[in-house]
């Protein structure tokens, strides 16, 4: 066999989240075909929504990263970070030294509402504030305004339970915990104090898990309270997909009750409410509802409006009606469902292009449900490779390229820098880590450690 024929089919895969993470693993395990993997990401910084997204009272949740920093140790792996598609590296620059691409860049926009009063000042994508209190470099300096009493989450997720809970989180609490130092300060001056949950549809229809809402009754001085109780009291048919599920939701919001009324912080779920305007004279001071009653048609229950309305004052609105992919420059992109066409992982279209995670189903499920998902596109590209030869560049040649093109690349060597640098930090305050929130103090952090790492291996 010659050792063109030994070479490993080398994959490079665009993200360094969950669902890239998942399929470089199911990657490295092959063995008919061998497999190279080299990840790239446009932040110094991997992991994804595990480190941006994931609210940082879930250190739980948090764990899945020593995973992932299993995967990374793997010696057919390499990592690229502060590179960015179509900014520092082209899609035909990567085909013309790559077997093949695979994209897992996941979904960094938001949903939008489409109602008058979207874009006053204090009325936020969830994706950014969640961004915001994790040190996303992209979102740091966006400075919410949290001086108000009231603020109204739109959205009936885990992500919209995630913001309406740091809102009201103990001070304490955050302390131990991830968040990035600029958030904790703002929250400890918050004046927020009530938070209303709005679901266009009922209890029945909401996307809660049951863990979330269980897990309110644990922060200490919260009332927690639905509105109308008497929804909760509604039969379900026995044929409601997902119904045990469902079923747990509604036993834990039965325990609230309505609440009481004399909670000095508050958060109420308010059901079937369809926001219509956000209103205010320079900045956000209310929103107007539609109030809907529900109907079911072949199996489907959707919110019907009755024609009434009702108007909350609020000083903050939080939109957490979803995430929405974007389109990467030059690979195929559907506006529809804002995802990558693909059959089975394989892009439509593409050439040796392939596509896991939300940009490849949409921003649905949960971490873990990502694995299954990568493991099918990468059971495609292992089919399209099993009897094929490498055609990909060596491996010095690719690092010189990229180096030439990105000087300010990080390497895996330079993110474990910013790795111990930030859980050093921590340390003396018993925190996971005190992340850094700028490109530039993560660029000095990774050459530092880069350079040692040089020098280590010289000697």
């Amino acid at each position: 066999m010659t050792s063109a024929a030994m070479a490993p089919v080398r994959v490079a895969v665009i993200g360094a989240g969950p669902a890239g993470y998942y399929a470089a693993e199911a990657l490295l395990a092959s063995e008919t075909p061998l497999v190279a993997v080299d990840m790239f990401d446009r932040l110094p910084t991997p992991w994804g929504l595990v480190r941006a997204g994931v609210a940082p009272d879930h250190p739980r949740i948090k764990s899945v990263s020593a995973q992932f920093a299993e995967i990374a140790s793997h010696p057919r792996y390499r990592y690229f970070g502060n590179v960015e598609l179509g900014r520092d590296i082209s899609r035909d620059e990567l085909l013309a030294r790559y077997d093949a691409v695979l994209y897992a860049v996941g979904a960094r926009s938001e949903r939008r509402l489409g109602i008058a009063g979207e874009d006053l000042p204090g009325s936020l994508a969830a994706s950014d504030f969640v961004a915001w209190y994790n040190g996303h470099p992209d979102h740091a300096a966006l400075a919410p305004d949290l001086s108000g009493t009231r603020a109204v989450v739109i959205g009936n997720g885990n992500v919209a339970l995630d913001v309406a809970r740091m809102l009201l989180l103990p001070q304490g609490e955050l302390s131990q915990t991830d968040t990035a130092d600029h958030a904790i300060a703002a929250f400890a001056t918050s004046n927020i104090r009530e938070v209303v949950i709005l679901g266009r549809r009922g209890p029945a229809e909401a996307a809660f898990t049951t863990p979330e809402i269980r897990e309110l009754a644990d922060i200490e001085g919260l009332d927690v309270g639905v509105d109308d109780p008497a929804l909760l009291e509604q039969p379900l048919p026995p044929d409601t997909p997902d119904i045990k599920r469902i079923q747990r939701n509604i036993t834990a919001l039965a325990k609230y009750g309505a609440g009481r009324v004399d909670g000095e912080r508050r958060m109420r779920f308010r059901f079937l409410r369809s926001p219509l305007e956000i209103g205010g004279n320079g900045r956000v001071e209310s929103i107007t509802l539609g109030i809907n009653r529900l109907e079911t048609e072949g199996g489907q229950t959707k919110a019907v409006d009755t024609g009434e309305r009702e108007t909350i004052a609020t000083d903050l609105v939080i939109r957490a009606v979803g995430y929405r992919g974007v389109p990467l420059p030059g690979v195929p992109f559907d506006e529809a469902s804002a995802t990558i066409p693909n059959e089975q992982g394989k892009v439509t279209g593409g050439e040796r292009e392939y596509v896991a995670g939300w940009i490849k189903r949409g921003p649905s499920g949960v971490i873990g449900t990502n694995r299954g998902d990568a493991v099918e596109t990468v059971e495609r590209l292992l089919a399209d490779f099993a009897d094929a030869d490498s055609k990909a560049a060596a491996q010095d040649e690719i690092s010189g390229w990229l180096r030439s093109r990105c000087p300010e690349m990080v390497d895996h060597a330079g993110w474990l820098g910013i790795d111990r640098h930030e859980t050093g930090l921590g340390e003396p305050s018993g925190r996971p880590r005190v992340k850094l929130v700028t490109i530039d103090a993560m660029l000095g952090v990774a050459r530092t450690a880069t350079s040692a790492d040089e020098l280590q291996t010289q000697d």
